[in-house]
């Protein structure tokens, strides 16, 4: 019989997964792609694979502390090279497989890893004009065979060591880390999104990444049967410990679907009960269903993820109350949490038994939250990271008493949830001094089915401006409603009447915020912000500065006319 009990003692992931094994070691553990197929693998399976890449990294030099960076999109391999590094003492460092190569080669400076893994050439090609400055004594392994590696470079093949390890080897340095890998150990290093400014490293320890997925299981409650659909990178934190790490916790069955695009496909297939996602995912279902007209069908949204769903987990950024209140109307739980890199992530979250549309929960066991005298968000804790790697001045700046700073602004309500009101950071403070928090007004404005991203702008000024990036789909269906006579795209944005029927939907949708709060102008943009132009992080946060960067011929061109409340231009 399947052994899904949860467990709380082990005090690293090195424990939590060996306990895994040890009582759940012939159940299914994961179902990976192979080939055209989806093939089930049981835990033994995975710690056959995971001891013996740890034993490999080991007969490659790689010693206890020695840092391992990690280059890939989701895969099985990222797995096992994730556990086997912790397995064998190493330092994890996950990198976001977008990145480009000079955003790689900076992290691989900053670390200092003793081994690179990448998942095939794509990663190599993009590193290959940055290859000088990577120490020959680096080992580079790779999951897929790379035919044009670095001059004078070794790629070992991640398949081939594993095969190779010694199985007795492997047997006793599985046994050693049980003892050897301590709680204060530090197991990754995670770079910041760099939303602001340059990344920073954040260290975590094996507790604060253990305890953070514990308690993130005990306050949602396990259930028997459980199968998570994972999509979400696993490079970044909330993939990492909600989705990976609590699968070892609960020692349910994980899913490792394709890509992103395929992951409904995935659903519909292996009837997940939980999916964690970033709003813009849950965004997009629930614009697809408009789109098809089926909205509002009874059933609809449910059958879309299998039919079996209990939950949705939504965080990496603020959920949409519309999208909350559409997932809600139509009989699907989408939950809020809240949490950062240096938190491990999970601060807060909503629960089955216990949710609030509009905030991002309580706070889990074992963390504290309080709300500073100028509105920011701080927390303690024992998932608060170890600091910021090689950076004291950075931690220090962040840390007093023991209290994480967030850089977020919140309330707590009278019932003990906590509301994220907007970024410290990024707050604007208009010419006049008013304080405006760019993030809320622009959920109104995407909560508008016509627009489908903005950005507002206005720090300086002497009123805002936004950047808006109209829904395609959305936008046709008016203009044949509206009879606008327009022939491409292009005409479409530059049209009077466009224009107009954008400036009374977002005066409809600022009707109750303050005067200060209007937008005076706003600009039509012809395509999407996306995390190729820079524009966004792997996590889809907005990178303010980039943007204003990029469009700021046309921001100066808003404030360079005398302000016309919502005369709006097109790009």
């Amino acid at each position: 019989m399947a052994n899904h009990s949860t467990v709380s003692s082990p005090q690293t992931i090195v424990g939590l997964f060996q306990h895994r094994v040890r009582h759940s070691g012939a159940d299914v553990a994961i179902h990976v792609r192979r080939g055209n197929e989806f093939v089930a693998l049981t835990w033994n399976d995975v710690a056959d694979d995971v001891r013996r890449f740890a034993a490999a990294l080991r007969s490659l030099g790689v010693e206890r502390g020695d840092r391992v960076l990690l280059v890939s999109p989701n895969r099985y391999e990222w797995i096992v090279a994730d556990l086997g590094i912790q397995t064998a003492g190493a330092v994890h460092v996950p990198v976001h497989a977008s990145l480009s190569g000079a955003q790689i080669a900076y992290q691989i400076a900053d670390c200092s890893p003793r081994a690179i893994v990448l998942s095939g050439p794509e990663q190599a090609e993009k590193l290959a004009a940055h290859a000088d400055a990577i120490p020959t004594s680096t080992r580079i392994i790779a999951f897929d065979t790379c035919y044009e590696s670095w001059p004078g470079r070794l790629f070992r093949s991640f398949s081939d060591l594993v095969a190779a390890a010694d199985a007795d080897e492997a047997q006793r340095l599985e046994r050693e880390a049980s003892d050897a890998v301590q709680p204060r150990d530090l197991a990754t290093i995670l770079y910041t999104s760099g939303t602001t400014g340059e990344p920073k490293g954040v260290m975590l320890s094996q507790h604060n990444l253990a305890s953070n997925a514990v308690a993130s299981i005990e306050i949602f409650g396990p259930r028997a049967g459980d199968l998570r659909v994972t999509w979400l990178p696993l490079s970044h934190i909330f993939a990492r410990t909600c989705d990976l790490y609590t699968w070892v916790v609960q020692g349910c069955e994980l899913v490792l679907a394709d890509s992103p695009e395929t992951t409904l496909a995935q659903c519909a297939r292996f009837k997940p009960t939980l999916v964690n996602g970033v709003p813009y995912f849950f965004e997009k279902v629930m614009r697809h269903l408009v789109q098809q007209g089926t909205a509002e069908k009874p059933g609809a949204l449910s059958e879309l993820f299998g039919g079996r769903l209990r939950a949705g987990i939504a965080g990496g950024a603020a959920l949409p109350r519309h999208v909350g209140e559409f997932y809600q109307r139509n009989g699907v739980t989408l939950l809020e949490g809240y949490g950062l890199t240096e938190t491990s992530p999970v601060i807060s979250t909503c629960t089955v038994a216990a949710r609030k549309l509009g905030t991002v929960g309580r706070p889990i066991p074992g963390v504290e939250v309080r709300i500073a005298s100028d509105g920011e968000v701080l927390t303690r804790g024992e998932h608060v990271m170890l600091g910021y790697w090689n950076r004291p001045e950075a931690t220090a700046a962040v840390m007093t008493d023991g209290w994480f700073q967030t850089g977020d602004l919140g309330e707590i309500d009278a019932d003990g949830y906590l509301k994220i009101t907007g970024r410290k950071k990024e707050l604007i403070v208009t010419a006049g001094g008013k304080n405006i928090a760019p993030v809320y007004l622009e959920s109104l404005l995407v909560a508008e089915p016509l627009i489908h991203q903005a950005i507002v702008i206005g720090d300086g000024r002497n009123y805002l401006t936004a950047l808006i990036v109209p829904d395609p789909a959305h936008l046709r269906a008016a203009i044949v409603d509206e009879g606008i006579p327009v022939t491409s795209a292009a005409e479409a944005l530059a049209h009077e009447r466009v224009r107009r029927l954008f400036a009374d939907r977002i005066r409809q949708r600022f009707s109750e915020v303050s005067r200060y709060e209007q937008i005076g102008d706003f600009v039509l943009l012809d395509r999407a912000f996306s995390v190729e132009a820079g524009e966004l992080t792997p996590t889809l946060k907005p990178r303010r500065g980039e943007i204003a960067r990029q469009y700021a011929d046309r921001i100066e061109a808003m404030y360079a006319r005398a302000p016309e409340p919502l005369r709006g231009v097109a790009t």
